[in-house]
């Protein structure tokens, strides 16, 4: 009856927002009207009038434009949340509703505050232990127009109506269940999950904090008001700047997306690990022991080594296959000459230009500037003509337009790209081989490390051509000359423009700077520019202001250097379990994998306590953490809710008839109990996924967003990371826990997904860690071809 009363609850909050954000595009689209109205009429008005009527033309047409561009991106995600204060002397309080932009209707009544408005502070401000006014804080989630998710955060219960409480939804409405237990010990598990979240929520902008919490802690929402707390409270920075969110795949980061809607359009980048070198999305895993060595911070010296081999002398690219062998000289055929640079000279250049340790690309343009000469004066040489220097600059520009010359500078210092030199290390056995050495890697590990030259990218090589880059760098000479180019110009249009503002008297009545102008006049007309997280996203070197790591334990040592290029100001907010690392190049410790980065200002904030994982479900996961992890402590679960976890062995031969009914079961459970349409996730190990989801051919079987909309995911371990369900099918637990190094703990991981039932199915007997299972009947269908698997069972 309780389910069926919340989720009757959830439908009527439901409705109503839908009302509210329905009437709050309703005025949208008349203000866009309105204002392409505008900006017609002032394009209509015809070309007469001198030079004070163009401007001013301009002027207004300019400023009407950008108004319907800032109405017209706004469409996605208008109104993200509303805020409820407390009310005086009896009267009820007021109710702000948050969004993108702010909104009037006709008679100027607020309609939705923007979120940067003084009036909207409280939204973000306010935290379980400090509330000020606010009474509850109300998060929507929207797809297009329409409402599609709602979650309430309750700041002061009493202050609530009847029917207020009874409209509660998400985890406030369990929250609020909770406090109403009648002993004191539910009071205060509530009062310790807000004074937890309220810490990492208030936890200053400088510095690393690591949130430490196990399944259930509520660390990644604490973790994402963290990052709209900070993007209020240090606007300045982090508008300028952004915020990076990095998260283990994409289905998460919607996920996260979800919960606050706020921080996706212009002032955070949400990205996985694959995806942060700009034009490469890696999903793709490597095999554990690859993983492990591409994950050590010693790769770093592999790449200088992969480098250093590819600044050559003469002799050593012909030993690699790079050039013909000239006995050590350099010996290039131009307009039947043969010239000659000795092996003396080219190595004295080499060594020079690798003592400014300068990145490979740019010491190069030092290089091929000393070798031309060289090759020039051999070549006056040989033709008997003796050569000032005007001459032997133009000499050397007409050297180097020839091929064979470029070429001949090529092998032995090239212009190098990050994917070149990673991929061509990796699958080059003697390059492999040379690079390897000079950083003390062994025969194993150069195995590991072995691949085809067409293989895929895998989200460990991201870091390693994030690393490249670092070394190889860019020669930006020509950059720099556009650059000049570019700032003459600008210098030139601006001079133009203050002289058309003159002229007209609009820079007296101070309507219009001169660079304002020019800068109209140089913008793309199309469309409005390019927001911070776009320009982020695109440029490698940028420097946010704040980066959250969600499912940090999974970083590598690699892959956390390319993380804290993007943060030379170490402000991070680091969130994970070092119990659910599944990673076998992951973190063990967080001081031991962040300490170096800290410089002392390394912060652990720690939750302890799981609210949504039954009690029933954590006691399992719990054995399974003792025998894996046992110095790690599992969170304490305050639900003694939900069905018992249970055990269902298959005899041999049996998965096809029995996976498809057990899931199908499990579906009609967590749909026909009153909670609305439910969600099964199916984890299965590595390699039995393909052959999972082929026995469940409607379930969405791919780690993409569209996995949170399916109401069966069939999912690995990692995949799952971060994301729950109401129901969890675990398929071969025994090969979870074999799959790899860390297969106990993503075991672990795969336990703790459920947040109602948890189901077990197991060919054979189950682990011995799963001893406390109960046994399950069999699935209903012909013949109930499954038997109970549990102590006694079999």
């Amino acid at each position: 009856m309780e389910n069926r009363q919340s989720d009757d609850a959830f439908t009527a909050a439901l409705r109503a927002e839908q009302a509210r954000v329905t009437a709050m595009y309703e005025r949208l689209d008349r203000l866009r009207e309105r204002t392409a109205a505008a900006v017609r009429e002032v394009h209509g008005r015809g070309g007469g009038g001198g030079y004070a009527a163009v401007v001013e033309r301009e002027v207004a047409a300019g400023e009407r434009t950008r108004h319907l561009a800032r109405l017209s991106a706004v469409e996605e995600g208008l109104c993200f949340g509303r805020v409820d204060h407390r009310g005086t002397g009896g009267s009820p309080g007021d109710t702000l509703y948050i969004g993108r932009i702010g909104l009037r209707d006709e008679e100027h009544d607020t309609l939705l505050v923007d979120w940067r408005a003084p009036a909207a502070r409280r939204f973000y401000a306010a935290t379980p232990v400090s509330p000020g006014d606010v009474v509850r804080r109300r998060h929507l989630s929207t797809r297009g127009r329409t409402v599609t998710g709602l979650d309430d955060e309750v700041f002061d219960l009493d202050a609530l109506s009847d029917a207020d409480r009874r409209s509660l939804v998400g985890e406030a409405a369990l929250l609020a269940a909770l406090r109403r237990g009648r002993t004191g010990r539910m009071a205060d598990i509530v009062a310790t999950i807000q004074t937890e979240q309220d810490r990492v929520i208030r936890s200053g902008l400088a510095g690393i904090l690591v949130v430490q919490g196990g399944p259930g802690t509520g660390k990644t929402v604490a973790a994402l008001h963290r990052a709209a707390y900070l993007l209020y409270t240090h606007r300045a920075v982090l508008e300028r700047r952004g915020v990076l969110v990095v998260g283990p795949n994409a289905t998460f980061l919607r996920y996260i997306g979800r919960v606050l809607p706020s921080l996706g359009e212009t002032d955070v980048v949400l990205s996985t690990v694959g995806e942060l070198f700009p034009g490469v999305r890696a999903r793709a895993v490597d095999p554990p022991r690859t993983a492990v060595v591409k994950g050590a911070e010693r790769m770093a010296d592999l790449l200088r080594a992969a480098v250093a081999d590819r600044q050559r002398t003469p002799a050593e690219a012909a030993a690699a296959g790079a050039a013909p062998d000239t006995g050590g000289d350099l010996r290039v055929a131009v307009d039947d000459m043969v010239l000659t640079a000795g092996a003396e000279v080219c190595r004295r250049v080499r060594d020079r230009a690798r003592a400014l340790r300068l990145p490979h690309n740019v010491a190069r343009k030092l290089f091929v500037n000393e070798l031309l000469p060289v090759l020039a004066r051999d070549q006056c040489a040989l033709l008997d003509r003796p050569a000032d220097a005007a001459d032997l600059r133009h000499v050397q520009a007409a050297l180097w337009s020839e091929p064979p010359v470029r070429a001949a500078l090529d092998a032995l210092w090239p212009h190098l790209i990050p994917q070149e030199l990673v991929g061509g290390l990796l699958s080059d056995a003697g390059a492999l081989r040379r690079a390897a050495a000079a950083a003390g890697l062994g025969p194993a590990d150069r195995d590991a490390l072995a691949r085809p030259a067409d293989a895929p990218w895998t989200v460990g090589d991201v870091p390693l051509l994030d690393e490249a880059a670092e070394l190889l760098g860019e020669d930006d000479s020509a950059e720099r000359a556009r650059g000049r180019r570019a700032a003459a110009e600008r210098a030139d249009a601006e001079r133009y423009a203050q002289g058309v503002l003159e002229y007209t008297g609009l820079y007296e009545d101070g309507m219009m700077a001169a660079a304002d102008l020019a800068d109209r006049h140089a913008a793309d007309p199309g469309g409005p520019p390019p927001t911070t997280a776009e320009r982020a996203e695109r440029d490698r070197t940028w420097a946010y202001g704040h980066v959250i790591v969600d499912e940090a334990q999974e970083l590598s040592e690699m892959a956390w250097r390319m993380v804290m290029r993007r943060v030379p100001a170490r402000s991070l907010t680091v969130v994970g379990d070092i119990a659910q690392t599944g990673n076998p190049a992951g973190a063990r410790s967080w001081a031991g994998m962040l300490g170096r980065y800290a410089h002392g200002r390394l912060h652990e904030e720690r939750l302890l306590v799981n609210y949504r994982t039954p009690a029933g479900i954590m006691a399992v996961a719990a054995d399974v953490l003792a025998a894996v992890a046992p110095d790690r402590r599992p969170p304490e679960s305050v639900r003694d809710d939900g069905d018992p976890p249970r055990a269902v062995r298959v005899p041999p031969g049996a998965w096809a008839s029995v996976l498809p009914r057990v899931v199908a079961a499990e579906l009609a459970a967590v749909r026909d109990d009153g909670a609305g349409a439910g969600r099964v996730a199916v984890i299965t190990p590595d390699e039995r996924h393909a052959a999972t989801a082929a026995l469940l051919p409607g379930a969405v079987a791919d780690a993409a967003p569209e996995a949170l909309d399916a109401p069966v995911a069939v999912l690995t371990p990692t995949a799952a990371k971060g994301l729950e369900f109401d129901a969890v099918v675990v398929v071969e637990p025994a090969a979870i826990m074999a799959g790899s190094p860390m297969g106990g703990h993503d075991l672990y991981v795969a336990l703790t997904r459920a947040t109602r039932r948890l189901l077990v199915v197991q060919e054979g007997e189950p682990p011995d860690v799963l001893a406390r299972l109960r046994p399950a009947g069999p699935p209903p269908g012909p013949g109930g071809a499954a038997e109970a698997a549990g102590p006694g069972a079999g």
